[in-house]
């Protein structure tokens, strides 16, 4: 596959033995909401051993064994942004 024609994917790889699919699929849908030009591909992985990774383009972006926490659709947004060498995402002004 040439760069050009490379994909752009985002996976998140959750523990289906820890029930951690609802915040998968919640967090899958969220940032395909707020951001549908994030990737080009949204990856659901089921895995177990209390994984809960999310990558973009196979470099981690967040990863609950390091942080001990799930991840807000902004944080991960935002890290796959700057993976991906795009500008951030405005912030939103209030009226």
């Amino acid at each position: 596959m040439t760069e050009a024609t490379a994909k752009r994917r985002l996976e998140i790889e959750f523990c289906t033995v820890c029930r951690f699919q609802g915040r998968a699929f919640w967090l899958a849908r969220e940032l395909f909401d707020q951001r549908p030009d994030l990737a080009d591909e949204f990856v659901l992985i089921p895995s177990s051993g209390g994984v809960f990774v999310v990558r973009y383009d196979g470099e981690t972006v967040f990863d609950y064994a390091e942080t001990g926490r799930f991840p807000e659709p902004k944080e991960v947004r935002e890290a796959v942004l700057a993976a991906a060498g795009r500008p951030p995402t405005p912030p939103r002004h209030a009226h």
